[in-house]
């Protein structure tokens, strides 16, 4: 059994330590271990202490309690219950424990101040307490009265506003009937008076579960959503903003600590949120909401149903809005805003539905959840089809053209169901106007992939051609143009991906070939025309042809028709036309740098790493003056630095070092935005890799880096290792590290001296590794190494001094008495300039000739 009086001694150790934990849990012990009630006493209030310094007043709080209820007069329990009260917020029990403390000893000057100082802030709560009341109150009585001028209403319900927001004033509207005031000035219609209230109900919820549940409440949700509903843009955006606020408290996003009050008990905050997301559904399909009001429905559902981090297991939310609104959604997307029964619609609710389309399809989890996704939309689709009514085929045709513009892979699938196709080339053919305009759009987008481009070559485009020639609608005309030109642009970049073999291919292991062969099962050979020599060839062919020309006008074309998908394709078509350093040049000559850098920035994932490696490649032996003139060059940095990552395979890190050292060494301007891209972090760790030509690459490119004075700044910082590394780097035995990290030590110990100190205390091996450099057999080497020893002996006189006492001097002398020689001068002239520093200090004597 351990001693309760030790405990405490050990408690009040660690408590003099600042390791309050550890007080605690000896002063826990010793509680248990004692039935001594003075001791008790004493344990209690010294782990109170330990709780008001974490800040855990209440526990605090309870603490002083349990010894004052043993000891009414323990005035050190009176005084730290005082203390936690008061952060609590509860003034007036913290002013009668001081008055006790006060009585007990009443010349005691620390407590009359806190007397002091409680009394004058009780006062001042108190006066607020009643201002507000008053402000409040007469807030509302101007903007009720109709007869109160105008400057005085506006004047009031910004004070309202701002009263709202702040929690002493919230609670103050809240106490004193606000919320039925409030509503009030919502049913006088006047819309400055609607924009006042619905922000007050704003600030009022903001943080604060129990104030949200209880407006959502005393309004009612139907009312919230009629007032979205009207077709006043900023009325319908603050009420939007009401019910976002009131779904992030009753989420427990962004909720404030209340202290001094106990968070009201609120049951079931999921059956409001539940309640919240099934009126947004029926709002998307309501004719009495108007276009403003039905976009911000969509916009709260985009924003708060799918998982903000797909780490996060829990998808229900998104099951259940498939099950329940899936359809309603649909019916958005399919609306076509030219026809008679069409819901009311801005220019952007149909795209803002596919957006949401597409969250909710990114958020599913298996493939099970995603056939249920596309079977709701098949059963939709094959519902609206028709031939008896056009219109309600043609809201079909929509409905995929808007699920095209979402989650594109389920669109087509559902673009291969039995004569969807079929019927959107036959629409074409109408009479109708609208059913041109429909039909078009949405073979926009069926064009990006190959088998759908080659369907609509094959079937559509004449009569694409024919709907050009003869309708007068100038978004008819565009929209037949852009397929046309949409389609067979894709069908030349698939057909150059062919050429050049630069689709993905997955390599064939060779253990699983043979075991594949032995159990007779088919193994897809190798066609002759795809092996190396092969493609080589075509490669050359197409290059002579002039086929870059080609690619960069392909680039410029218009947006519309140039798809992320033909993008993609582009960019694996530079890619396998830049993989021979010898072409770089002439794919640089006719405009393949600059064509490459929008392909890099835009487009799909797959696109742009594609388009980055291939700009690394020109950028790691061209020019970059030539290769990316004027302004563009700083375009490039940002797709390079965007292959160091371990995503990426080691040939792409490679090579975006390899562009990133040359570009580097070319202005300070450049390493700047290299810097300003967070490249940093990235290029230091890979001076870390294994891989020889990984470390090589990424040290010379801080070879360069080195030169900007923020880089310099990073290795002056106390509490870094980046120095040591460079240093040690300098001992490798793979020359072009070692050529590298010297030059890198040359340009920092002749920027800062610090870092001349530094270098000798960073480890151990310094002055080895230094004089390795300084006898190196490659001239470069070399004198990089005495450029870094002479920087020593020029910073100070003691890290002279160390190397005189070395066998560096050795060294100085060896280099320094040699003959003159035009190949190795500069390497004999930085020697002895070294000895003529050290004589200077008076370190050595002058030697004789």
């Amino acid at each position: 059994m351990e001693d309760p009086a030790q405990l405490k001694e050990e408690g009040n150790k660690y408590f003099q330590a600042n390791d309050y934990e550890s007080a605690i849990n000896s002063y826990t012990k010793a509680m248990k271990l004692t039935m001594d009630k003075s001791l008790q006493a004493v344990l209690y209030r010294n782990r109170a202490a330990c709780f008001l310094k974490k800040e855990s007043y209440a526990q605090a709080a309870s603490d002083a309690s349990r010894a004052i209820d043993i000891n009414a007069s323990d005035i050190k329990a009176l005084y730290r219950r005082s203390q936690a009260l008061e952060s609590l917020g509860k003034l007036d029990q913290a002013f009668k424990d001081v008055q006790r403390c006060a009585t007990i000893e009443p010349r005691n000057k620390n407590f009359q101040e806190t007397l002091r100082r409680l009394g004058a802030k009780i006062q001042e709560k108190l006066r607020i307490q009643f201002s507000t009341d008053a402000r409040v109150q007469n807030m509302f009585e101007i903007l009720l009265d109709g007869n109160s001028e105008k400057e005085k209403r506006e004047k009031a319900a910004n004070n309202l506003i701002v009263l709202g927001r702040e929690e002493a004033g919230a609670e103050r509207i809240f106490q004193n009937n606000g919320v039925k005031l409030l509503l009030q000035l919502i049913e006088t219609k006047n819309p400055e008076m609607i924009l006042a209230a619905i922000r007050t109900l704003s600030g009022m919820c903001t943080g604060h579960k129990a104030r949200a549940t209880a407006i959502l409440h005393l309004l009612g949700i139907d009312k919230i959503c009629m007032w979205m509903a009207v077709d006043n843009e900023e009325i319908s955006m603050a009420v939007c903003n009401l019910l976002q606020v009131i779904t992030d408290s009753l989420s427990g996003e962004g909720e404030k600590e209340q202290h001094g009050k106990e968070a009201a008990l609120v049951l079931d905050t999921k059956k409001d949120l539940k309640m919240i997301t099934m009126h947004l559904l029926d709002m998307l399909v309501s004719k009495k909401v108007s276009g403003q009001g039905r976009d911000q429905a969509l916009n709260l559902l985009s924003k708060n149903i799918p998982r903000k981090d797909l780490r996060i297991h829990d998808n229900s939310k998104t099951i259940f809005v498939i099950d329940s609104g899936l359809k309603k959604i649909l019916k958005v997307v399919g609306q076509v805003p030219e026809l008679p029964n069409c819901l009311p619609l801005t220019e952007n609710t149909r795209m803002i539905a596919s957006i949401l389309l597409n969250k909710l399809y990114d958020d599913l989890r298996c493939d099970p959840e995603r056939d249920n996704f596309r079977e709701i939309c098949e059963e939709y689709i094959k519902s609206k089809v028709d031939p008896q009514d056009m219109d309600k085929t043609l809201h079909a045709v929509q409905t995929v053209s808007g699920i095209m513009q979402g989650p594109f892979d389920l669109g087509n699938k559902l673009l291969g169901m039995t004569g969807v196709m079929e019927m959107m080339v036959a629409l074409c053919g109408s009479e109708r106007e609208i059913d041109q305009l429909v039909a078009v759009e949405a073979l926009i987008h069926a064009s990006t992939k190959l088998s759908r481009a080659t369907f609509i070559i094959t079937n559509g485009v004449t009569l694409l051609k024919e709907v050009y020639k003869k309708t007068q609608n100038e978004k008819i005309k565009i929209r037949a143009l852009v397929t046309s030109d949409k389609t067979i642009l894709y069908s030349v970049a698939s057909t150059l991906v062919n050429c050049t073999n630069s689709y993905d291919v997955k390599e064939l292991v060779p253990e699983l070939v043979q075991l594949a062969q032995f159990s007779k099962q088919h193994v897809p050979e190798e066609h002759p025309k795809d092996k190396k020599d092969f493609v080589l060839k075509r490669v050359k062919r197409l290059l002579k042809a002039g086929v870059i020309s080609a690619l960069a006008c392909m680039v410029k074309a218009d947006s519309a028709i140039l798809t992320d998908q033909t993008k993609e394709l582009l960019a694996r078509v530079f890619l396998a036309l830049c993989e021979d350093p010898k072409d770089r040049g002439t794919i640089v000559a006719q405009g393949g740098g600059k064509a490459l850098i929008p392909l890099a920035l835009e487009g799909t994932d797959v696109g742009k790493v594609k388009a980055s490696h291939a700009l690394a490649k020109i950028a790691a032996i061209s020019n970059p003056d030539i290769a990316f003139p004027g302004e563009r060059v700083y375009e490039v940095v940002r797709p390079l630095v965007s292959l160091l990552n371990t995503e990426r395979d080691g040939l792409q890190n490679y090579e975006a070092l390899l562009g990133l050292t040359n570009l580097s060494g070319r202005s300070d301007k450049l390493r700047l935005k290299i810097i300003k891209e967070k490249a940093l972090p990235d290029i230091e760790n890979y001076m870390f890799e294994n891989h020889d030509q990984l470390r090589q690459a990424a040290t010379e490119c801080m070879c360069n880096l080195v030169v900007n004075k923020e880089v310099q700044e990073r290795f002056v910082a106390d509490g870094n290792d980046r120095l040591k590394l460079i240093v040690l780097l300098c001992g490798e035995d793979d020359v072009k590290v070692q050529n590298a990290a010297a030059g890198a030590l040359a340009m920092l110990t002749a920027a800062h001296k610090k870092l001349c100190h530094k270098m000798t205390q960073v480890t151990t091996q310094w002055l080895e590794i230094l004089q390795r450099l300084c006898l190196h057999e490659k001239l470069e080497v070399q004198h990089r190494g005495l450029v870094v020893a002479h920087n020593l002996i020029n910073a100070d006189q003691e890290l002279a001094k160390k190397l005189v006492e070395s066998e560096m001097l050795e060294i100085l002398t060896l280099v320094g008495k040699q003959a003159d020689d035009s190949k190795k001068q500069h390497v004999i002239n930085v020697a002895r300039e070294c000895l003529v520093k050290c004589m200077d200090y008076g370190l050595i004597k002058p030697f004789s000739q």
